[in-house]
């Protein structure tokens, strides 16, 4: 399909005279794939991919399983679309992973959404910190129903006494889509600021994050 097309409307010659804003989500796909299968072509699959998915967020959130069910999506395809993910990760996240000092809530909601919102399932992190609010590492934690027999305040204290960190930021994703804390998210959070406040750690919010949205429990005066 793409060949039969003027070389002013393929893909990676329009990218190049035009720039990026003028593809559309199908066009950038077919790039990144580059080639179709033996029944396919690049651009009737990256069509029939968001047509399937209906937005990025649901294509890039889909399993191997989910992904291969498209003619023409095999493994070696969700192999390119991961990479390309991680890669826009690790590149919003970079800023944050360079023992720099947090400056601003709204940095610290944009990595941890960077990090979680993508996640099918609830993941449960932590952002330790040192004296001066730089981040020492962050850690993807626990996984599942977030609640008081998944989340374990030992674990957590463990790890930050070995990182030698003063600070703590808690995090996790709400896959739902609704922001607003349940009652297990506000008494799991009580129980991990006595349990690091016994040994002298700070914890500075608990965000939950879900898709876009954050909720922020130090700004809504939950701690």
């Amino acid at each position: 399909m793409i060949k039969q097309l003027p070389d002013a409307e393929r893909p990676r010659e329009k990218l190049l005279m035009r720039g990026t804003d003028i593809l559309t989500d199908s066009e950038l796909l077919a790039l990144i794939f580059q080639t179709g299968s033996r029944h396919t072509d690049v651009m009737t699959l990256s069509q029939n991919l968001i047509k399937r998915f209906g937005c990025l967020q649901a294509l890039f959130a889909a399993d191997k399983q989910q992904f291969c069910q498209t003619s023409g999506a095999g493994p070696a395809k969700y192999a390119q679309l991961q990479a390309c993910l991680t890669l826009i990760q690790r590149l919003l996240q970079e800023p944050l992973t360079q023992r720099q000092a947090l400056q601003s809530s709204t940095q610290t909601k944009h990595f941890l959404i960077s990090a979680l919102k993508l996640e099918p399932h609830e993941v449960f992190a932590v952002l330790f910190l040192d004296n001066q609010h730089r981040i020492i590492r962050f850690e993807k934690m626990f996984y599942g129903t977030i609640d008081a027999a998944t989340v374990y305040p030992r674990v957590i204290v463990e790890h930050a006494l070995n990182l030698g960190s003063c600070a703590v930021i808690l995090s996790h994703n709400h896959p739902s889509g609704i922001v607003k804390p349940s009652l297990a998210d506000k008494q799991i959070t009580q129980r991990l600021i006595k349990a690091l406040g016994l040994i002298d750690i700070r914890v500075l919010d608990h965000i939950i994050v879900a898709g876009h949205l954050t909720y922020s429990f130090a700004e809504c005066g939950d701690l």
